[in-house]
């Protein structure tokens, strides 16, 4: 019997053959990422059938807005060229400040703030988006666990490979971010009122032009060409229009949902900051320069959030 501790659970295989082989981890995360989905596709599904038409256009036109400021920031990687290592650990650590401002400005506070609103009691809200967060910590460590990216034999091959794995982890939590960024979106249009909807989306299209940058330049740290590592900075914002509808369906269907997601998104990024980004700025020398990248990106979210928010 393998140890699934040092082997990884292979999602080739059916659930069946890693309960025989004693992946009991793997099982219930693969089992729980399927209900997660299935949760999704039905709240976009009641939005797109039951939803007011002129909400569901406000809201997809909402979330197009958040992927084009998403595809801009991409586009705007491929202006800079041969970017200094030093450079890049600064753009690192700036795209990890933005991470955690944004987990706990556009996340964490108005998830409670929704908890709240729905629940009536303060202590109820903290614990929903706290069990949010939880699911999404325990989402990244199945991620980095049981998705298969080292080698079943030899594990990581050098420190490039592991440079590889870690910016991937770091994009996967950026594009989980934008999930529950377009759900807000969908929920801000849920009346059909554009003084709520439109400087919500306003906020968050204007916080997705330098995300879509992190993104894309982190990509050209592992070595990936630019015009690959924009596409793929652009495919993380179609997140936006799929929340935005996902979000409608949200916001009738599963009240508690929606801060659920908030903490979850939050929950997933500020993991991947301290495991995995924080040290990838540090491993040359250049903890200086990426701790100030990471207090002016900080700075900058935080003031977009709550000046705009």
């Amino acid at each position: 019997m393998s140890d699934p501790a040092s082997s990884g659970a292979d999602p080739s295989r059916s659930w069946l053959e890693l309960a025989k082989s004693g992946s009991w981890p793997g099982v219930l995360f693969w089992l729980t990422l399927t209900v997660v989905t299935l949760l999704l596709l039905f709240s976009g599904y009641s939005a797109l059938t039951e939803s007011n038409p002129q909400v569901l256009r406000y809201a997809m036109l909402g979330g197009a807005a958040g992927f084009g400021a998403t595809a801009l920031g991409a586009v705007l990687a491929l202006v800079l060229r041969d970017v200094a290592v030093r450079t890049q650990d600064t753009m690192l650590g700036f795209a990890a400040g933005m991470m955690l401002a944004a987990s706990s400005f556009s996340l964490i506070l108005p998830g409670v703030a929704a908890a709240e609103a729905m629940t009536g009691n303060k202590m109820i809200a903290a614990a929903v988006v706290v069990f949010g967060m939880a699911l999404g910590v325990a989402l990244m460590v199945g991620l980095d666990r049981f998705v298969p990216h080292e080698h079943h034999k030899s594990g990581r091959r050098g420190p490039d490979v592991q440079r590889l794995n870690r910016v991937w982890l770091f994009v996967l939590a950026i594009t989980l971010h934008n999930l529950p960024e377009g759900m807000a979106i969908g929920v801000s249009f849920a009346d059909g009122d554009m003084k709520v909807g439109l400087p919500l989306t306003t906020a968050i299209a204007i916080q997705d032009i330098p995300e879509g940058l992190a993104i894309a330049l982190a990509l050209r740290v592992t070595g990936i060409s630019s015009i690959r590592a924009a596409l793929v900075a652009i495919g993380s914002g179609l997140m936006e229009p799929l929340g935005a509808i996902v979000g409608l369906g949200v916001s009738s269907g599963f009240a508690l949902g929606y801060p659920v997601a908030l903490g979850l998104a939050a929950g997933a990024m500020i993991f991947v900051v301290s495991h995995e980004v924080i040290p990838e700025t540090h491993r040359n020398g250049h903890e200086t320069p990426a701790t100030l990248g990471l207090m002016l990106g900080f700075g900058v979210m935080m003031f977009l959030d709550t000046s705009l928010g």
